[in-house]
């Protein structure tokens, strides 16, 4: 092989690796991009996270927030029923105690009151019978 033939060879090669060159040239700008992508897609979701975070620390506020509601309404509950027990449901009974004595003194005096309603219809009506017969003789 003469001087100019190994040149020519070496030439060719040379513009074989150019190309190929030019091709990983064009992968790597390729990749670059991809990689740019990437990072912005990963700032995204660093964003993204940031943002979960403050929701989630706004929750645990409102959670909290909603446990010392719970228990003071538990407090309030208890508090209440302590209050029906020694006073409400105490007044309650004494209430109606008074009212059975009451109810007693009322059947003892409708007891005594019975006879003279009795009379008293009675008397009505012998009333009736004698305005009848009065009516009846003044027609006869």
């Amino acid at each position: 092989m003469t001087e100019n033939q190994k040149m020519d060879l070496i030439l060719q090669k040379l513009g074989g690796i150019e190309g190929g060159l030019a091709s990983v040239g064009e992968d790597v700008r390729s990749l670059q991009g991809d990689v740019q992508t990437l990072k912005g897609d990963v700032q995204t979701l660093k964003e993204d996270v940031q943002t979960l975070k403050e929701d989630v620390q706004t929750l645990k506020g409102d959670v909290q927030t909603l446990k010392e509601d719970v228990q003071m309404l538990k407090d309030r509950v208890t508090n209440i029923e302590i209050t029906l027990e020694n006073e409400t449901n105490r007044n309650i009974q004494l209430i109606a105690e008074g009212h059975l004595n009451l109810d007693r003194k009322l059947d003892e005096a409708l007891k005594e009151l019975q006879p003279n309603t009795m009379y008293h219809l009675k008397v009505n009506h012998l009333d009736g019978e004698v305005t009848k017969m009065k009516r009846m003789l003044n027609m006869a």
